[in-house]
């Protein structure tokens, strides 16, 4: 009845598995995210959603996800270039370098004044 393909009718149609290959190579730049949440929640974003004039909750949801992800990413950025500034300030002020001459001069005219 279904050729070489005997087994490929299911509850989702004849050869599910060869459109889904098919459709997979069309949009192989598109992952798909799930995610299972309350009525309560969905409500309160669909809210959110016309409110804000996303065009739809996935809009909204990735939108939403994404600035988060930015700052978050952002704040780790600062925390990291800001721990190594540190380690370099603090190890200056407990390992200086020795003075130059300009340095030591700069004392003295200092301390003349």
């Amino acid at each position: 009845m279904y050729g070489i393909f005997p087994y490929a009718r299911t509850l989702y149609g004849i050869f599910p598995y060869i459109c889904n290959m098919a459709s997979k190579t069309r949009e192989s730049h598109i992952a798909r995210f799930d995610a299972r949440l309350s009525k309560e929640q969905k409500e309160f974003f669909e809210e959110a959603v016309i409110l804000g004039g996303f065009r739809s909750l996935s809009d909204f949801v990735i939108s939403s996800a994404m600035e988060k992800a930015k700052r978050i990413l952002e704040e780790q950025k600062t925390l990291w270039t800001s721990k190594k500034d540190r380690e370099k300030f603090f190890n200056a002020l407990l390992n200086p370098p020795k003075a130059n001459s300009k340095l030591k001069s700069a004392a003295k005219a200092y301390k003349q004044a």
